[in-house]
């Protein structure tokens, strides 16, 4: 299977998906045939350049393909999310390094973490990195690695003219690291965000950059002032697709159960029936807009628009506000549900839990509305990115 449809890929896969739900969570990770099967349709590199032999999926398609994932199963497409957005920054390597590495047609299937937990002491031709990072989803299945880390000599920590520190992100092949197995979690436990630890590996200087470097692919994905809306948006689609996941699990509920306190079906109540137009209209107008957001600024890249600033803000905006309303959407679900949620067989029960989890993201946070709200009022945003 290719991926010159993954919007198509996706959803064909989610038979197979739907089929191994309970091996998911019990296990805490993809299993391998499944694995295998999203390789094949390059569901874990959709940003990886067309130069270097990948597929270069725009952020819209991504959504799509994420999305598909995600109505199946929230770890699926949670995986499948953070190994595309990763994969984007192999276009801050030379591109003759990130084909020799990572192979041509591509073959990279990244994890790791923009956490400087670790760091990487300065030595002739690169660095010895060293640390431990947590939360590195999809390592089990994952071939690279990239960990940022702070810079340190023999004088300790470098920092920058600025005073701030300096940082570096490290590519690492997965034989080079330990996975520390302690993911054990209420949601998203089929993503095998394990903890990850390196020992005093080097480096190769060309393996390397900061996350603040220009992007040294012409790619239109790999532009700087973009690439948190790009990398952000298959969260959307990961939260909203799960939302139309519960919503399909609920339909299919709501015909054919009844609660405690009431033996009429749920389908037949008023209030359950409100609930259900609500829940619709919040997770499509979510979706509607978060489409438009990120549309708008796709074109405005392809356009070769300078100054991204209103695109890239609403972009932001739209992607924390869809995590937030495919939770709420969920929530007045679950809830309608009655005591028929609280079970695990029914999947209503795995949506609430993978949801409220996949909310911690950082594009997720709340605090990125109070940074909306900054630049909407004129004033300069607190925090990159925006």
């Amino acid at each position: 299977m290719t991926a010159t449809d993954p919007v198509a890929a996706a959803r064909a896969l989610r038979p197979r998906i739907a089929a191994t739900r309970e091996e998911i969570e019990e296990s805490r990770r993809l299993p391998a045939e499944l694995v295998s099967a999203m390789d094949e349709a390059g569901l874990f590199r959709a940003y990886v350049p067309r130069s270097l032999g990948g597929p270069e999926i725009d952020p819209l398609t991504a959504f799509g393909a994420v999305e598909q994932l995600s109505i199946a199963d929230g770890s699926v497409g949670w995986c499948s999310f953070i190994a595309g957005a990763i994969c984007l920054y192999a276009g801050w390597l030379e591109p003759a390094v990130a084909r020799d590495i990572f192979g041509c047609p591509s073959r990279l299937r990244g994890a790791g973490s923009f956490r400087p937990l670790g760091t990487a002491r300065a030595v002739d031709g690169g660095y010895v990195a060293a640390g431990r990072w947590d939360f590195a989803s999809g390592c089990q299945h994952a071939n690279w690695l990239f960990l940022n880390c702070a810079v340190v000599d023999d004088s300790g920590p470098r920092h920058n003219a600025d005073g701030l520190p300096v940082l570096r992100m490290m590519t690492i092949p997965i034989d080079q690291a330990e996975i520390i197995d302690n993911w054990s979690v209420v949601g998203l436990r089929g993503t095998g965000s394990n903890d990850v630890a390196v020992s005093n590996v080097f480096v190769p200087e060309n393996r390397t950059f900061a996350l603040t470097d220009p992007p040294l692919n012409d790619a239109p994905l790999c532009t700087f002032r973009t690439a948190m809306v790009i990398t952000f948006t298959p969260l959307a689609a990961n939260t909203l697709g799960m939302a139309r996941g519960a919503m399909d699990a609920f339909l299919e509920l709501a015909g054919a159960k009844a609660t405690t306190m009431n033996m009429a079906l749920l389908g037949e109540r008023p209030e359950v029936q409100y609930t259900v137009g609500r829940a619709e209209a919040i997770i499509s107008g979510a979706r509607a807009y978060a489409l438009a957001a990120v549309g708008a600024m796709w074109d405005a890249v392809l356009a070769g628009k300078a100054d991204l600033s209103a695109e890239v803000w609403q972009g932001r905006l739209a992607v924390t506000h869809a995590v937030h309303e495919a939770a709420r959407a969920i929530d007045l679900l679950y809830h309608a549900a009655g005591t028929n949620a609280l079970r695990r067989g029914n999947l209503l029960e795995r949506y609430f839990r993978d949801v409220h989890a996949a909310m911690m993201h950082a594009g997720g946070l709340p605090a990125n509305f109070e940074q909306g709200g900054r630049v909407s009022l004129g004033r300069p945003a607190g925090a990159p990115g925006w």
